[in-house]
């Protein structure tokens, strides 16, 4: 499993080595837990775990669940400090990334890489004898993905680098359908759609609030070679999408009430506050006021509450 959410305040630790060069253990041990990135990381298990429930149509086998939650963590944290090795010239030039362990020298980037192989190696056989061969498969494509295609490719290459790299981060979705199932599902196709139409709108508020820092360092993420009213607009269309395609469960029967009730409460605030940007960004606003980052927040909220109803429906049919 990989990542899209993007954490909204520094990775690394705080702590700056001495001029010394020490390095204490407790710091290290923070440093190599920061390289995986657990905010981010939990978002990815707020999509797996849930899509297990409704998989089982009911309560998983809660030793595979265990299994799948800590090897989806090691994957996506190997993932996550490849990312930062292949990173670690930009993130030393940017305020967001300016304290991660690479650039305050915590790790060194041997360390990272081979931290981040290791992790990768390890998750992919843990899927395989743990789980099942295609769960491990499909961790180990999302985070070659994530690596190669959006990190190595992508992301300095296009502004639809986020729409594309996003794909890495709907993985955890066919996943945790997969460990239970060791097969896929139309269920697993539409929520892998959803995250997919969620990631920009979710990403691209973000960015509007750190354009500078992208900016600064080359990165052409949409925020920074377009105006805010076209990347407003953008947010706007995948958001309609991404709502429009959140109901297509219940139609072909794999839930019922309880989850259409929070996918159309739910889709319906996050449409009202993605036109709410787009009114202020076509009247001129900038700054504070154009309050990007409310979205970015609420988009947080309704992935968790969209599938936590996920988990819930199949208890209320």
């Amino acid at each position: 499993m990989c990542v899209t959410a993007v954490e909204s305040r520094p990775a690394g630790v705080a702590l700056t080595p001495s001029p010394g060069g020490h390095r204490p253990f407790g710091a290290r041990v923070k440093a190599f837990v920061a390289l995986t990135k657990p905010r981010i990381i939990e978002l990815l298990l707020i999509t797996t775990v849930p899509v297990m429930f409704l998989a089982a149509q009911g309560v998983p086998d809660l030793w595979l669940v265990l299994t799948t939650t800590i090897g989806g963590y090691l994957s996506a944290g190997g993932a996550n400090a490849l990312n930062m090795y292949i990173d670690r010239d930009i993130d030393a030039l940017m305020d967001r990334t300016s304290q991660r362990p690479l650039v305050t020298g915590m790790v060194s980037p041997r360390e990272c890489l081979a931290f981040g192989i290791a992790l990768a190696v390890i998750s992919t056989v843990w899927f395989g004898l743990l789980v099942n061969w295609l769960s491990a498969a499909l961790s180990l494509g999302a985070l070659l993905f994530y690596v190669v295609v959006y990190t190595m490719l992508l992301k300095r290459r296009t502004s639809q680098n986020i729409v594309w790299g996003g794909i890495a981060g709907c993985m955890p979705v066919l996943i945790g359908w997969s460990a239970v199932t060791n097969s896929m599902s139309w269920a697993a196709v539409i929520l892998f759609a959803v995250i997919f139409f969620w990631t920009p709108p979710h990403y691209w508020p973000l960015s509007m609030k750190v354009k500078d820092d992208y900016a600064r360092v080359g990165v052409p993420m949409l925020p920074v070679i377009a105006s805010n009213r076209v990347v407003a607009r953008q947010i706007v269309v995948y958001s309609w999408v991404m709502v429009a395609v959140s109901l297509l469960l219940t139609p072909l029967g794999y839930t019922g009430w309880f989850y259409t009730a929070v996918a159309l409460l739910t889709g319906g605030f996050w449409l009202w506050e993605a036109h709410g940007l787009l009114h202020r960004a076509k009247a001129g606003v900038t700054g504070g006021k154009l309050k990007e980052m409310r979205l970015f927040h609420w988009s947080i909220t309704y992935v968790s509450l969209l599938f936590v109803a996920v988990a819930v429906d199949p208890f209320l049919r």
